[in-house]
């Protein structure tokens, strides 16, 4: 309820009595025109245009461009007429609506000649007026006093987070250097840590360098011992002409002339020489036990295949199945594969050779206990500057939140502080909407689906006199083909904080009627609205 509408209400209670004294004046004037009127006296048109006599006022005849002269009548086209409406507020009808068989004025003023069968109303309406009005009124009064204590508790609660804010600033300084101090204790303890660690290591690396040297020899006396087979100690060119697979230019023919090139040069090589042979070889040498194949084991190639089916489908064995054939099955797992994800393991693949040796060296061998007491100080360090730095990332949340909400526009005196960090819903025969003032307005279908953004807070957008009447919100999910969506709140005066009604007038512009204590005003005296009923 507006300051207006307030006055308004005490001037029409006080109607009742003052219309009981009727003015006397020309039929369809106002009583705020009446002094331009004057029985006996010439009457000058209210546009100035020309004079005429007073017996020419309402005589069924437009005189004047400005229609004023027959105030009463329907003779001039852009004339109006006043209804006195005692009992109910007054009003102007156009002058083509007098006499016209219509009741227009609720005191049937307007059809004083046409015969029309009207009753006068407006006692009634006044009375229904005054009660709906009354029952504003004391909403804006009680509203208002609400408003008063918002207020003053957003006084105080500016006055504490002022307070907090001081006194997390006093408290960021300790944390600030505390996150330092603990940052220093955390570098002096990664140090020795480092260097513990990197030591470990080296040591591991030149563990596992002596085993694969010892593993490297084993396997080199192996291949002596296969090659030599006159068992003399001793490798010859006729012996390794036997592994075809040692072919240096692997063209199929391995010769004697290349079998001595890899001897050194010589026809033959005792067990110390065959050291630098085995490191030209080693890299191509098949074991002669890896390439023996037992008789009674039936090569795949020596399978018996039966004669093909009619029946396509048996053609295959399963796991031959040809890719086009089980395209549909593939179909079909896909979502099991998709929901399996990373909890699906490929089968392990064959363990190499080079992958077997490395795990023959074993994993690296735990860290000594001087280590391990390394590692666990600077670990401790470590998680008492994390925790530090994260507690410190906080208080700078704290204190960035602290400074926004102070800073903030909640209105002249903070009456609007209130809805901060709240919400409010409407709900609907289809969706629900959610207004979290001072952040955004959503919109989300009832029986399921996503939300959709109607914006997010943009500022105050009332008139020049009452610029916290309206809330804009901007910039929310853009419409198919269109601006991005937007929604205008109306606040209105009342004592509860409710959101009413939402529309949307305008594509993807959205209006919302929003009550709330903080946009009520104070209602006017007794001495304002009688000063403007006198006006009236």
């Amino acid at each position: 309820m507006t300051s207006c509408q307030t006055q308004y209400l005490l001037m029409l209670l006080l109607s009742v009595g003052v219309s009981a004294v009727e003015v006397q004046r020309p039929r369809g004037v106002p009583l705020s025109k009446r002094q331009f009127y004057e029985e006996g006296k010439p009457f000058t048109c209210l546009d100035g245009s020309r004079t005429i006599p007073f017996d020419r006022v309402n005589d069924d005849y437009c005189d004047c461009k400005d229609g004023s002269d027959e105030p009463g009548t329907a003779a001039c086209p852009n004339g109006s007429f006043h209804c006195t409406n005692s009992g109910f507020r007054p009003g102007f009808i156009p002058s083509s609506r007098i006499n016209d068989g219509i009741c227009d004025c609720c005191d049937t003023t307007d059809e004083y000649n046409s015969g029309a069968a009207c009753q006068n109303t407006c006692r009634e309406l006044g009375r229904k007026e005054r009660e709906s009005l009354q029952k504003m009124a004391e909403i804006t009064k009680e509203g208002f006093l609400l408003k008063q204590q918002l207020i003053q508790e957003a006084k105080r609660g500016l006055e504490e987070k002022k307070a907090k804010q001081a006194d997390i600033q006093i408290g960021k300084k300790d944390l600030e250097a505390k996150v330092e101090a603990l940052r220093t204790v955390k570098e002096t303890a990664e140090q020795p840590e480092k260097e513990a660690k990197e030591c470990h290591l080296k040591a591991w690396e030149e563990q596992k360098a002596v085993i694969q040297m010892e593993k490297d020899k084993a396997k080199m006396a192996e291949v002596l011992s296969e090659l030599d087979d006159d068992a003399d100690g001793s490798v010859s060119v006729a012996e390794l002409l036997s592994h075809s697979e040692l072919d240096p230019d692997s063209d199929g023919s391995f010769t004697e002339a290349e079998a001595q090139g890899l001897l050194g040069g010589v026809d033959k090589v005792d067990s110390v020489a065959f050291e630098s042979v085995w490191n030209n070889i080693k890299d191509k040498y098949t074991s002669e036990a890896n390439t023996e194949t037992p008789a009674e084991v039936e090569t795949p190639g020596e399978e018996v295949r039966e004669p093909p089916s009619d029946n396509d489908s048996e053609q295959y064995p399963e796991e031959d199945i040809p890719e086009e054939e089980e395209e549909d099955d593939d179909e079909e797992d896909e979502e099991e594969d998709q929901d399996d994800g990373d909890y699906k393991q490929s089968p392990p693949p064959t363990q190499t050779p080079d992958k077997k040796e490395d795990d023959d060296e074993g994993t690296m061998p735990p860290f000594d206990q001087e280590t391990q007491n390394l590692i666990d100080a600077a670990q401790k360090a470590r998680d008492a500057f994390d925790e530090a730095e994260r507690a410190l990332r906080e208080v700078d949340d704290q204190v960035k939140n602290l400074e926004k909400e102070i800073s903030f526009d909640f209105g002249p005196n903070a009456e609007f502080a209130y809805l901060y960090s709240q919400c409010y819903e409407l709900s609907t025969s289809e969706y629900i909407y959610r207004l979290c003032p001072f952040n955004r307005m959503s919109q989300k279908p009832k029986f399921g689906g996503s939300e959709t953004n109607l914006g997010s807070w943009g500022h105050w957008a009332g008139p020049e006199d009452n610029i916290y009447s309206l809330m804009k919100y901007e910039h929310g999910t853009g419409c198919w083909q269109g601006p991005n969506r937007s929604t205008t709140i109306k606040l209105t005066c009342g004592k509860e904080t409710v959101v009413t009604s939402v529309s949307e007038p305008s594509r993807c512009e959205y209006l919302m009627e929003f009550i709330s204590p903080a946009i009520c005003q104070e209602p006017p005296s007794l001495d304002a609205a009688l000063h403007g009923h006198e006006e009236l």
